[in-house]
């Protein structure tokens, strides 16, 4: 909820016209939620060095809070119909107390004294219309809501074999798992585990050519969308295999998230002698983003003598040629 209040600040300009800059009128005090605020108004400018000829205008905190308090400000000019001005008209949210011992915040040149004067001047008198919104305080407590927990209790899932209705062995390895789970994230594993294959009919299935390490990763993203730390990943100057056999199930399973996390992070080991495995690895898993940037490290005039003469891209020539055709074209020769 808030709390609003408006006031009028006449300004009779026979009375303030001998007042110097830097000197002000004050508003009456006033009450807005829950704390004493006052405005401050300076005809002839607040530092005549610099605002001469213009009104500032302030909001000042009166009263000292025992926490932040969000205010909104806002000053326009009435006309001579006694309608809000759009031509001077201000606005502005601020939290207070101030910092650096500042008491007050507004407008250093809110208009000019001569444009207050033939614009909007009734009978010697300018008025300006001041409100102060501010957030009331509540008598309720508020309601706290946890965070959400949805991920950790997925992620539990897979701790134990309760309530699983499919396994999966890797080299010698079983993983419990859950078939609407695996079929909600992958389109591979809808058909496999719900289709006409045999497998959707087994309970078990042998996985062949996997690291088992590799697979309990790619489980638990399935499972909850997150990575483990690079510890588990692989932490060295060189793109670690748990990497690339990830990189390779994401391309099997189309978890295309996940491949484009490895590709990520594969993109951070990038070097004139490991730009070839890693091409190698987009190439072979369908890594188009991958692939283009590391092309264009290899044509870089700084990289490309080293990395034609690295073991790993010589071995990425002998095994997918074509590489070589689409690097002599990002060159141009």
């Amino acid at each position: 909820m808030f709390d609003t209040r408006f006031l009028e600040f006449k300004l009779d300009f026979s009375q303030t016209k001998n007042l110097a800059a830097g000197e002000f009128i004050s508003s009456e005090d006033i009450s807005v939620g829950g704390q004493v605020w006052r405005i401050n108004c300076y005809p002839p400018g607040s530092r005549p060095q610099k605002y001469g000829d213009h009104l500032s205008i302030y909001l000042h905190l009166v009263s000292k809070p025992s926490k932040s308090v969000k205010a909104i400000f806002q000053v326009f000019v009435l006309d001579r119909d006694g309608e809000p001005s759009f031509n001077h008209t201000r606005r502005f949210l601020k939290v207070y107390p101030l910092p650096k011992g500042m008491q007050e915040w507004g407008w250093h040149r809110f208009a000019t004294g001569s444009d207050l004067k033939l614009l909007y001047m009734v009978r010697g008198v300018v008025t300006l219309e001041c409100g102060v919104t501010v957030a009331a305080a509540s008598k309720y407590e508020t309601l706290p809501v946890p965070p959400p927990d949805l991920v950790s209790h997925l992620g539990s899932l897979l701790d134990c074999a309760t309530g699983s209705d499919i396994s999966f062995v890797v080299d010698g390895k079983t993983f419990p798992a859950h078939r609407a789970v695996l079929a909600a994230r992958s389109p591979v594993f809808k058909a496999q585990l719900f289709g006409f294959l045999a497998d959707a009919r087994m309970s078990s299935i042998t996985l062949h050519d996997m690291d088992p390490a590799a697979f309990k990763v790619m489980l638990r993203f399935m499972y909850t969308d997150c990575l483990p730390g690079d510890d588990e990943l692989g932490d060295a100057p060189a793109p670690s295999a748990m990497l690339q056999d990830l990189l390779a199930m994401a391309d099997r399973y189309a978890l295309d998230r996940l491949k484009l996390f490895c590709a990520k992070k594969l993109w951070e080991y990038v070097s004139t002698d490991t730009v070839g495995v890693i091409l190698h690895c987009a190439e072979m898993y369908n890594c188009p983003e991958l692939k283009r940037n590391c092309i264009t490290f290899v044509a870089d005039e700084e990289n490309v003598k080293k990395t034609l003469l690295s073991d790993g891209f010589l071995q990425l020539v002998q095994t997918i040629p074509a590489i070589v055709a689409e690097l002599r074209k990002k060159l141009g020769v």
